[in-house]
């Protein structure tokens, strides 16, 4: 999960799993796996580093998707 900010400088939590992909044009928009669209103050690369610190951090969590054993340190994808 990673905290971001709407323009009125609210915060709020988003999945990160859940990220298909983030555009700027000016402003930076995150769209989700469910098609829907995010409107953030951060960057796209800001964006990007908490997406990776929060899989940094989550790493001995994660999971392999085809065998549910855990993914070596190594052997993430990041």
């Amino acid at each position: 999960m990673i905290t971001v900010t709407r323009f009125d400088q609210t915060e709020f939590v988003v999945n990160a799993d859940l990220i298909e992909f983030i555009e700027t044009r000016p402003d930076t928009h995150i769209t989700l796996v469910t098609g829907k669209k995010l409107l953030v103050r951060e960057t796209a690369q800001e964006v990007v580093a908490r997406v990776l610190d929060y899989r940094r951090a989550a790493g001995p969590l994660l999971r392999r998707p085809e065998t549910g054993e855990h993914a070596p340190a190594d052997d993430r994808e990041d």
